[in-house]
């Protein structure tokens, strides 16, 4: 039996799509660890249910409100059937204290979380819709781009950003396609390549400007 099927015969759970785990407000009693499928992150804003993220098999969440004794400050739901690990307080504080690694990789998602936060409203303070894409493009290169030969290589999944960023699929993709025309970019299904982050971002400033003054 490997380590994963071990752990999730402890502590594994099944949740079907469309399951609600938990929502903002409430009080929190355990953490996620996802070993597959998928699960959405969401935050009522304005009366409106927004996604911040969408995450995958290795990443864990609900830590804070075991962290912070406070409710949730977030929902959380099911959107491919999913296998997760449910982690209760005392078993929490058991790893921590027990495994300085576990702890280490914490901090640096926390870490990572907050800048990805950050990064996400600047971008939706930009009232121009291409200027939000083009940002998010450049915030991905800085935080999770890895050099190759052509340049910076980013998972750059359409499907998953019309709800984080506030723009149509038809947008992002026609933008993905003008930025590639331009000879700034190369795609590769879901795999982007921005060959120059500096012309990139000269290209935000263009958009930003032209959106204040329109075309002189």
């Amino acid at each position: 039996m490997s380590a994963e099927d071990a752990l999730f015969q402890r502590f594994g759970k099944e949740f079907k799509r469309g399951t609600v785990l938990f929502r903002e407000g409430e009080p929190g009693k355990e953490m996620y660890v996802l070993q597959s499928g998928r699960v959405a992150i969401s935050k009522k804003v304005r009366d409106v249910e927004k996604v911040l993220a969408v995450l995958g098999p290795g990443e864990f969440f609900g830590e804070m409100a075991i962290i912070s004794n406070k409710p949730r400050n977030a929902s959380a739901a099911v959107e491919d059937d999913a296998r997760l690990l449910v982690i209760d307080p005392k078993t929490f504080e058991a790893m921590i204290r027990g495994n300085a690694e576990i702890a280490v990789r914490m901090i640096k998602k926390l870490a990572e979380r907050l800048s990805d936060a950050d990064a996400q409203i600047e971008s939706l303070l930009l009232a121009d819709p291409n200027s939000r894409i083009v940002h998010h493009m450049l915030h991905l290169c800085q935080t999770r781009g890895k050099a190759g030969e052509e340049g910076i290589e980013i998972d750059f999944p359409v499907k998953d950003l019309p709800r984080e960023l506030a723009v149509g699929e038809p947008a992002i993709r026609f933008m993905i396609f003008r930025l590639e025309r331009s000879g700034l970019i190369d795609i590769s299904g879901d795999r982007i390549t921005v060959r120059d982050t500096a012309r990139l971002f000269d290209f935000l400033r263009f958009l930003e400007m032209k959106w204040k003054f329109g075309d002189l």
